[in-house]
């Protein structure tokens, strides 16, 4: 990946906060995506393949739902791009989290999706 290809594929405010609230939680439901961004989903899933096409998200299936996570195998300098706008976007991503109801697996078969 190039800086240019990083850049482009975060230009899109969507997806840059849809990668800083996946980075910050560790996995994100595409219901949760959906439910704390107030965006549809078909467009949330558009704005995850272009993540995933540029390597930055993996996926992992569990039944029906689809759990979002950040590529351990990024290179550093994308992981530092990562962190310093988190950085910059603390408040915001605080005010998301806020919004975010996190549980269990289990609990988030029966709840999600």
């Amino acid at each position: 990946m190039t800086p240019l290809e990083l850049f482009k594929c975060l230009s899109d405010e969507t997806r840059l906060t849809m990668l800083l609230l996946v980075n910050q939680q560790q996995e994100l439901c595409v219901c949760e995506l959906t439910d704390v961004l107030q965006v549809s989903q078909p467009k949330i899933s558009r704005h995850l393949a272009a993540l995933k096409k540029q390597s930055l998200l993996l996926d992992r299936k569990s039944g029906q739902w689809v759990f979002y996570r950040v590529n351990p195998d990024l290179p550093q300098w994308v992981f530092n791009v990562i962190e310093q706008a988190a950085v910059v976007s603390e408040k915001e991503l605080a005010d998301l989290v806020a919004c975010i109801n996190l549980v269990d697996e289990p609990i988030r078969r029966a709840a999600c999706c």
